[in-house]
């Protein structure tokens, strides 16, 4: 059997035109019709792609210009404030304050300094951001950390203490100033001690 290759009727053997549609043919011999041809659909495809993309760069740009009137924003109804070594930073979302006394912050926590131990680095720093308010302090002595990790271990006697290796201890307590922590730590010949509290508002005491 062969099948007309215009219109793909069936036609008998040796016929010169198409019983169907009357065109001239050659006859094909295969069991099955030939395949009409493709619809032109690439056009359609390439548009939808497009589309797509310039919508994705629409949103891209859309996104970047929302990011910088934002943070124009926040830059605007931002303050700094310097008083000699202090720097008190205002945001929208709250106040960061470097430069503090650390034996000053130490007190606010209620955290005792271990004795003979020094500051370190510029000073403390207490920052309040979204109703939370974060003290911290960083200290330094020639003891080994062992010796600090028990001086607080005596004073925090319900702290989860973690010990690591390197002498590195770390002590987290719970209590009404908030959450104390104290990461002690050797450094070379020193051992560091940074303490911080977290808390409502309530580490000022």
């Amino acid at each position: 059997m062969a099948f007309c290759n215009s219109c793909g009727a069936a036609i008998e053997a040796n016929v010169k035109f198409c019983p169907s549609c009357g065109k001239p043919v050659a006859a094909v011999p295969t069991g099955l019709p030939p395949a009409p041809p493709a619809k032109p659909g690439g056009a359609n495809l390439i548009k939808i792609i497009l589309i797509v993309v310039a919508v994705l760069v629409g949103l891209g740009v859309i996104g970047t210009a929302f990011t910088v009137y934002v943070g124009y924003k926040i830059a605007r109804a931002s303050h700094i404030h310097q008083q000699g070594d202090k720097v008190k930073v205002e945001t929208p979302f709250g106040t960061v304050e470097t430069n503090q006394d650390p034996q000053e912050l130490a007190r606010r926590m209620g955290v005792d300094v271990y004795p003979g131990a020094t500051p370190v680095g510029s000073g403390g720093v207490v920052s309040a951001m979204g109703g939370m308010k974060t003290i911290g302090a960083n200290f330094e002595t020639d003891d080994p950390p062992a010796k600090v990790a028990e001086f607080y271990k005596a004073r925090f006697p319900n702290a989860q203490v973690t010990e690591g290796a390197g002498d590195r201890y770390s002590i987290v307590s719970s209590g009404e100033r908030g959450m104390t922590t104290i990461s002690i730590t050797s450094i070379g010949a020193k051992t560091h001690i940074s303490m911080a509290v977290i808390g409502r508002g309530s580490s000022d005491r």
